[in-house]
């Protein structure tokens, strides 16, 4: 069952709206890399050493299965949206707990709900640099490739990884990329390049599809 085929997709929805918990596990099992990379990209530094990535997405998943009569949605974008917002109230609670009156502005989880849907979209954008040029049938379902491009991240080396989230997803510059990472600029450089070409090759077939 391919991730393009938007029937299936509405299909498991309406399943898990019917109470498959089936269903619903593989709705949710598909978003963990997802997940779990924007889960690390919005971490605050004073919450990386407390909390693991890992299992801020766990409880998402538990808050999602115990709140799953409040989605309204049927199609992949949709469910995306709102785990992303489960997870903006997640990281929100994590806050307050652990930074206490610093962050009781009642603004900040709207404000972390609008960051963690420009990562997202940085998802997107990544696709492009890693693919060919794309077609109105492809432009229409751009959004699902954020799992797609997600899933391939999270399958590259960490330092692959850690230089395309501080440069594509930071966007820091890559001078300033490799004075963070302790690395020579032509290194950084040769990071990056070699972190598209692997998410190209992960892609396989895929990236001829790409957005």
């Amino acid at each position: 069952m391919g991730r393009g085929d938007h029937l299936a997709y509405e299909s498991l929805v309406a399943m898990a709206r019917g109470g498959d918990a089936e269903a619903l596990g593989w709705l949710l099992e598909g978003c963990r890399n997802y997940l779990t990379l924007l889960a690390q990209l919005q971490l605050d530094q004073r919450l990386r050493s407390k909390v693991d990535a890992a299992d801020m997405v766990q409880e998402t998943f538990l808050r999602a299965h115990r709140g799953f009569a409040e989605f309204r949605g049927a199609t992949e974008a949709e469910f995306l949206a709102w785990l992303r917002r489960i997870l903006a109230s997640q990281i929100h609670d994590l806050l307050r707990r652990f930074l206490g009156t610093k962050c009781r502005d009642v603004r900040l989880e709207s404000r972390l709900q609008e960051e963690l849907d420009e990562s997202s979209a940085a998802f997107q954008s990544l696709a492009v640099l890693s693919a060919k040029e794309e077609t109105p049938s492809q432009r229409a379902v751009r959004q699902e490739w954020v799992v797609i491009v997600a899933d391939a991240l999270a399958q590259l080396p960490d330092d692959h990884r850690r230089v395309i989230f501080l440069h594509h997803f930071e966007k820091l510059p890559l001078p300033e990329v490799a004075r963070h990472l302790g690395r020579s600029v032509e290194s950084v450089e040769k990071l990056w390049v070699r972190g598209l070409v692997r998410v190209r090759r992960l892609l396989g077939g895929k990236g001829n599809a790409l957005p």
